[in-house]
Order: structure tokens, then C-alpha cells, then sequence
């Protein structure tokens, strides 16, 4: 009664404060909404503020009227981050209404299904497209060919080239039908984007089933590009004026002389720039798996099973990213299990075997698709490692579990102690200084040198010392 009537009391005292709270929050609720309203600029003026760009920059949004020309770099492999990117970037363009945005390429080809969605974003595009491999000694191989070839103009700086288009899966080698497939595929593909966007549709088949390639120079003359510019300036007074074709849809470039904003890769583009390499992805999943198993191993350690949680969560992180077969992680985690078990099972090599081979298997098939390779260097040095690793704990376990024990109650095991009085058949035997309840299954006169033969509790069995 007394506990209800203290509730009661209480009641009014809790909603206050409840109402209290929730005001507070209305209030800076209201405060942020003022100071972002302040932050994005007060009504009436004539140009719309700074919004953030893709990559974390800040740019300001085209006037229709004036007009403004989006710029996105792309350098290095094309992977899943990549097509994120230029998804981005072209989503952009097209919302705020962008004259035209520049893909400025160098490549050395990648993932064909990133390929692929890059390729169908820039056929699908309402905002002119133009790719720009660049600066000199730039390459567009590969899956670059194709995103070249599916922008709305195609140029190139001097010095540059491009071609190499043929397909190539997991370690490098096919077997000839699976060749024959992939090729094939690839060069329909190629054929098809060339045909839409009105280049040469022979060469582009040619690139994918005999990896020719082309200078700058061969490329305007073979109209796989449309020309050549030394600088992106040049390049948006040369095409100045162009028509480009869209279904129902005649549009004519006027970029010549129009400002511009530079898409920045933000903090999370560059770390998933960095992951998405298989080769790292596959170094941190390892690196994870070691730092758990020695934190196991070793509980309290901490610092390990830190480090190896942190790196398997950037493996997990860069593995949603890649095509992945899920049959390469199970090997590699049974080929794990396999040397665990070597540690705590005498099995003459057969598990740890196991182990080297499951390993090797799984690292061979953990990526799948073209571009998604994993060198032979680090999956060799990631086995020797592993297989070095557990054999040296097997050794070192066996060697602990050959020696005598020397501490605890096994360890007088085998010692001699002198009988102080006689055992008939229990009595007192002196060891090390120390004195001992002891049984002997015979009588022991006192002064008798016995051997320790076993323990029970705080009596020692003991046997006398036999003669010759």
C-alpha cells in the first residue's frame, strides 16, 4: 500500500519531467531546422545554395540559363565502386540540370558486371555524356573500351590508347568453350553499344575477340572515338556546337567556355577504392581470422583479437563488393578448422594436408568473374604462412606433451623419498624437506629409500627402492 501510494505521489513528478523533455526536444528540433535553413541560405535569393556534392565536395547548382559542366575522374580498375560513382555522378547531372558531364577515364579494364551497370546508366542517361581518356599515357582497355564507346561522345588525349577488350576469368585461363562463351558474349555486347552510339562496330568486335588495340590517332581514323584534345578546355570548344542523338531527341552542346565542378572522391569512396582489390580484401580476411584464432588461443591477449576483428570486418565490408563465391569462403574457413584440429589431434600430417589443399582450393575460386583475380604470389605466401604457423604450434604442442611433467601432483611421479618411520602399511616419508602420509602396498622399515608411484589426495603411494 505505502509502495502504491509512493508511485502515486511520484506519477506527477515523472510525467513533468517527461513534458519537460519532450519540450526541450521541440525546441532543438526548431533550432537545428533555423540554423540549417540559415546554412542553406535565406529565401529569396537569386542562385540556389551549396549542396553537397557526390564524393563529399560542395558545388553549387546550375542556373538552366547559364549552365555548368560536371566533371568525374575515374582512375584505375573498374570495380563496383566505380559504377557507384558514375551512377552518382550522372544522377546528379540530370537533377540539376547539368549542360553535360565529363568522364575523364583511365583504366585498365575490370569487373565485366560493373561494366555492364556503367554501361546501361550512360545508354539510359538524359544529360550528354562525354568520356575523355586522359592525360597522356591513359589507357581505356578492357571494360574501359565499353564505357568509352557508351558515352555520347568519345575523345581522347594525345598519347593515349585503347582496345585489349578480350575477355579474361578468375586466374587468367579458361577452358576453350568457356572461352569461346565469354568471348563471344563480350563481342555481341561490344557490337551492340558501338551500333548504338554509331561507332565501329567491327573493330569493337575485334578488340574482344582478337585484342587489338588503338592510338589516339588510329582510334578518330578507325571512328572508334570521335577526336582527339589536348586538355578538357580544348575539348569543350571542340565539340561545341556538336548535335548528338537521342531517341525522339536532337540535342546541340553549347560547353564552350562554361564553368565547371570537379566531383571529389569523398572519405568513403577512397576506402572502398582501396578494399575493393581482391588481393587486399583476401590479406584482411586472413589477417582477420589470425588475430581471433590467437585471441582464442590466447584469451586476454586483447591487442590480437582487436586487430583481427577490425580487419574481418573490412574483409566482410570489401567481400559485398565483389563476386564472390561462396564455396572459396567455406573452403578457406575448413581449411582453418583442419589446422586447428591438426593442433589438437596427432594425425601424422593428414590434417594439416587438408588444410594446405582446402586452402589453396578456396583461395583459387573465392573471386569469380572477369577482373576479379587474386595473385599467385599472395596465395602461396598466404598458405605457406597459415601451413608454417599451425605446424610450428603443432611442433612446439608436441614437444610440450613429450617431456616429462616437472610441476603439480604428476610430477612426483617417479621421485624417491625416504621412509622416516615404518610403513606398515601407511606412515610418514620425508621429500624435498617436506613431510608426506605415505602407503606402501608392502612393509617398509624406517630409513628405507622409496619411489613415488602415485598420489591420492595428500598420501603418497610409494614402493621400496628395488636393489640391483
Amino acid at each position: 500500500m505505502r509502495r502504491r501510494l509512493r508511485d502515486a505521489r511520484r506519477r506527477p513528478a515523472r510525467m513533468a519531467a517527461l513534458r519537460g523533455l519532450a519540450g526541450a526536444l521541440l525546441v532543438l528540433a526548431g533550432a537545428v531546422g533555423l540554423v540549417s535553413s540559415a546554412a542553406r541560405g535565406a529565401p529569396g535569393r537569386d542562385r540556389p545554395a551549396a549542396e553537397p556534392a557526390v564524393g563529399g565536395r560542395s558545388g553549387v547548382a546550375p542556373e538552366a540559363e547559364e549552365g555548368r559542366v560536371l566533371v568525374l575522374r575515374i582512375e584505375g580498375a573498374i570495380s563496383p565502386v566505380t559504377a557507384e560513382a558514375l551512377g552518382a555522378a550522372v544522377d546528379r547531372a540530370e537533377r540539376e540540370e547539368y549542360r553535360a558531364l565529363v568522364v575523364e577515364l583511365d583504366t585498365p579494364g575490370g569487373l565485366e558486371s560493373s561494366m555492364r551497370a556503367m554501361v546501361k546508366r550512360l545508354l539510359a542517361a538524359e544529360v550528354p555524356v562525354i568520356a575523355y581518356v586522359c592525360p597522356a599515357g591513359a589507357r581505356a582497355a578492357s571494360a574501359g573500351v565499353f564505357v568509352v564507346m557508351a558515352a555520347d561522345v568519345a575523345a581522347m588525349a594525345p598519347g593515349t590508347n585503347i582496345g585489349a577488350a578480350t575477355p579474361v576469368n578468375l586466374q587468367g585461363g579458361m577452358d576453350s568453350t568457356l572461352a569461346r562463351k565469354a568471348t563471344s558474349d563480350a563481342a555481341a555486347f561490344a557490337r551492340t553499344v558501338a551500333r548504338q552510339r554509331d561507332r565501329n562496330a567491327a573493330w569493337a568486335e575485334e578488340a574482344v575477340r582478337r585484342a587489338v588495340a588503338a592510338s589516339d590517332s588510329e582510334a578518330v581514323a578507325l571512328d572508334v572515338v570521335d577526336l582527339v584534345a589536348g586538355s578538357l578546355d580544348e575539348l569543350l570548344e571542340r565539340v561545341d556546337g556538336r548535335e548528338i542523338s537521342r531517341p525522339g531527341v536532337e540535342t546541340r552542346l553549347r560547353l564552350a567556355g562554361l564553368p565547371r565542378d570537379t566531383i571529389e572522391p569523398g572519405l568513403r569512396r577512397k576506402l572502398l577504392g582501396v578494399l575493393v582489390d581482391p588481393n587486399v580484401a583476401y590479406i584482411l580476411m586472413m589477417l582477420g581470422f589470425y588475430g581471433l584464432l590467437f585471441e582464442l588461443q590466447n584469451p586476454g591477449a586483447i591487442l590480437p583479437g582487436v586487430v583481427g576483428g577490425i580487419c574481418l570486418i573490412l574483409a566482410f565490408l570489401a567481400l559485398s563488393t565483389l563476386p564472390v563465391n561462396y564455396a572459396g569462403i567455406a573452403l578457406i574457413v575448413l581449411s582453418i578448422a583442419f589446422f586447428l584440429a591438426e593442433v589438437k589431434v596427432v594425425s601424422h600430417g593428414l590434417l594439416a594436408t587438408g588444410g594446405v589443399i582446402s586452402l589453396v582450393l578456396g583461395s583459387m575460386i573465392l573471386f569469380q568473374g572477369e577482373g576479379a583475380r587474386l595473385s599467385w604470389a599472395i596465395i602461396l605466401g598466404a598458405t605457406a604462412a597459415t601451413a608454417v604457423f599451425f605446424l610450428f604450434i603443432v611442433g612446439k604442442g608436441l614437444a610440450a606433451q613429450a617431456r616429462r611433467v616437472a610441476t603439480g601432483r604428476r610430477g612426483l611421479v617417479g621421485l624417491r623419498a625416504v621412509a622416516i618411520e615404518r610403513l606398515a602399511p601407511t606412515g610418514q616419508v620425508r621429500y624435498g624437506g617436506e613431510i608426506w602420509n605415505a602407503r606402501s602396498e608392502s612393509e617398509v622399515a624406517a630409513g628405507t629409500e622409496v619411489v613415488i608411484t602415485g598420489v591420492e589426495g595428500l598420501t603418497l603411494r610409494v614402493r621400496p627402492v628395488q636393489e640391483g
